[in-house]
Parts: C-alpha cells; structure tokens; sequence
C-alpha cells in the first residue's frame, strides 16, 4: 500500500483519540551542540490551541490501526469491517521529518492498536521515538500513547525519548471496562500509571539525570459510552489526578461505529456534555473547586450555562464578594473572573480602592460579573441575587456558545 493511502487511513483512525497536548516540554541542543531539528521551548503548547490562541499542530496518526482486541466502543476493533493499515517505524519517521521541514507540524502524537503483543507493539513505538531523537537530533515535541500491558523496561526507554506519555483509562469505572472492553486489565493501567509517576518524580529530583517525560502524563476516558453519570466522570478523574498526578485527563465524547454492539448506546451523547467537562476539569485543577461540589443533584451538569455559573446560581448565599476586600479563593468563584484577573485585581487593589471602571479595563464581563460583587462604587446588596430572572439574563447568547471555557 502507498504512504500516502496509509497516511489517510492512519490518521483517520487516530481523531479519536484526544489525549494529546504538548504543554511541558523544553527539550533543548545538547551543550555545544549546534544542530537539531524542531523545538518546542517556551511556547506552552497544547494540542489545539496555545495560551495566546495559536493553533499548533502535531502529526498525529496511528502506528496501526490493526488490533487484537475487540474493544466494543473502537472503530478499529478486532472484528471491525474497516480498512487496515500498518507504517513501519521508518515511515512515521520519514513522515515526521518530512511534515516538519513543511512546517506542517511542530512534534509527533504517535498511538497504536496492539499487533502481535504488547511488548511488540510498544518497542515498535519506542524505535520511532529513539530514530528521531538518536539518528536526526528531532528536538521537536514527541508524545506516545503507552501499552499498559507493555514491560516496564519499555514504558521507562519511552520516557527517556518522549516529552509526554500517556495511558488510556478508556472508561470511567472498572465495571464498564469489563462489561466493554474484557481484554484490557484496569489494574494494569493503573500500574503502568503509577510506575510513570514514579519514573517521573525520580528523573525531577535528580535535575542533571536522564530526563524522563519532562511534560508529565496524561489520560483519556469516553463519555457517554456507559451510564456513568458526569459526578461519577469527575469523581473518577479527581482520584487519577491526586493519585497518578496526571497533567491532564481528556474528555471524548462516544461517537457511534459501524455494526455497534447492543450494549452501546445508539447515538452520542451532546458535545457539550463533553466541553462542560473539561470546564468542571478546569475548576478542580485552577480554581480550587472539589470534585462533588461542581455537579449539583441528578448527577449531569448543565448543559445550558458553565458549570461554574451554575454553582453560583445554587450558592447565592455565598455572594455579593467584596471585591477590595475578600481573599483570592473567593474572587475566583465569581462568574466571569478568571485566574489571570483575580491576580491582577488583587495587583491593583494593594494601591487603590477596586472600581466597576477598573474591572473594565480588565475586560471582565461586567453584566456576568455585577450581580455577585460589591465594588467601591457599586453597592447591590441582595436584590440582584434575589431575581427570579437571573438564570435567564446570564445565560449566554447563541453566539457565545462557541467561546473558549469560561472566565
């Protein structure tokens, strides 16, 4: 088969993957070193879209979409009826050197379904990895998906060449991954997870030793695929994050696949369940929020405001802020105030009283933001929590919807 038709198929088959992010990374020229290709310093990548809003773009493909197990919810399942495709090693490497000299690409997300056997599976991803580091000086951004079932000679020579591993959770909760997925082993996961903390928190206290993943580790759970409710999701990464100190878990919507087994459901869940996801994800990690107090009772976030809105509107109680007055954790649980802001604010109020005139200059949402701050000009009071209208007035317009997160 031609390179390119592999390419078409390969890359295909790994959108639906989306634990990949290139935060993290600093991988420079060895000293006295004046050759290599790429790099990634300084710039705070992520998959998507940088802090700033560019976009940055990885080769992003599967080694091969051939696999011996007959996960329910994969497309490219065992007993799939789709094409199949395979590179060898030399293949994504020529691809990558050749996408980046483009500047197609700035690094390489690199996954695969399981061919022959984990071992092998995984020593053919570290061979594209230890090629591009070894052979061409690649120092541009390098994330591989990991085997759990892999040796753990393997996963650590992974970590020594790439600038983030990760390893799929696949589902939120054990009893779904054996009633979907029988062949995979959740305690291997977790394993081989916690073997990469390890592996990572021993190369950052030796700063002159062998680096090893330098942009951490990160996971992936489908949404929607089973009946586990988004308290049950958070709940779940929560436990990941204190526990494997994962840089990111990722979110994927279940999209339906050809001839789908009955035990999967019929369609897809709405995408923005997915986004409301990551925007709960972003308040346990940013803005102090625990797991259980994001969702309210039911079990679902909301899908028609964020669920930081939401929390507020269930917490009345706990507004007006003083803005001149109250402490960072408070600020950063008014709608409409992001992380960034709340550390200028407390900036600018050490040398002078805080006013609505100031917030605007910071270009806060002031019509999101005034019902749950008192200001040195604006004193509301209660009668603004209190209408009965409010849910309504704050909910964002059909034009909104498509915004970045929240603030």
């Amino acid at each position: 088969m031609e390179l390119l038709k592999k390419l078409e198929i390969l890359a295909d088959a790994a959108k639906y993957d989306a634990s990949c992010s290139s935060s993290g990374s600093d991988r420079k020229n060895s000293a006295g070193t004046k050759h290599g290709i790429g790099s990634t310093e300084g710039m705070g990548i992520c998959h998507a879209y940088a802090p700033d809003g560019r976009c940055i773009s990885l080769l992003k493909i599967l080694l091969t979409n051939f696999c011996v197990y007959d996960c329910l919810y994969c497309v490219n399942r065992r007993s799939s009826n789709v094409r199949r495709a395979r590179f060898t090693p030399e293949e994504v490497v020529d691809l990558t050197l050749g996408f980046y000299r483009r500047n197609y690409i700035e690094g390489l997300f690199l996954s695969s379904g399981i061919i022959q056997s984990p071992d092998y599976t995984m020593e053919q991803i570290v061979q594209v990895a230890r090629m591009l580091r070894e052979q061409h000086g690649f120092r541009g951004y390098i994330h591989l998906k990991t085997i759990p079932d892999a040796s753990p000679e393997l996963l650590a020579e992974a970590g020594r060449y790439a600038d983030r591993l990760s390893i799929n959770v696949e589902l939120p909760v054990e009893a779904s991954l054996g009633k979907l997925a029988p062949e995979k082993d959740g305690a291997a996961i977790r394993r081989s997870m916690g073997r990469l903390r390890l592996n990572i928190e021993q190369a950052k206290e030796e700063p002159r030793g062998p680096r090893f993943a330098p942009g951490g580790q990160s996971t992936q759970m489908i949404v929607g695929a089973d009946t586990t409710d988004d308290k049950g999701i958070l709940a779940t990464s929560d436990r990941l994050y204190n526990a494997y100190r994962l840089r990111r878990v990722y979110y994927s919507a279940f999209s339906p696949i050809p001839d789908a087994s009955s035990g999967l459901p019929p369609g897809a869940p709405p995408l923005m369940r997915e986004h409301r996801l990551y925007q709960a994800d972003w308040l346990m990690r940013f803005y102090s929020f625990e797991a259980g107090e994001i969702v309210p009772q039911g079990g679902l976030l909301d899908l028609e405001i964020d669920p930081k809105l939401a929390w507020a509107l269930g917490n009345r109680h706990r507004f007006p802020v003083d803005v001149n007055k109250a402490d960072r954790e408070s600020l950063l649980r008014v709608p409409g105030m992001g992380v960034r802001t709340v550390d200028r604010l407390l900036s600018i109020r050490r040398h002078k009283a805080v006013r609505m005139e100031d917030l605007g200059r910071l270009r806060v949402q002031l019509a999101k933001v005034a019902p749950f701050i008192v200001t040195a000009d604006r004193q509301i009071g209660q009668s603004a929590l209190d209408r009965l209208d409010l849910r309504a007035r704050l909910m964002p317009k059909p034009a909104q919807l498509s915004l970045p997160l929240f603030a």
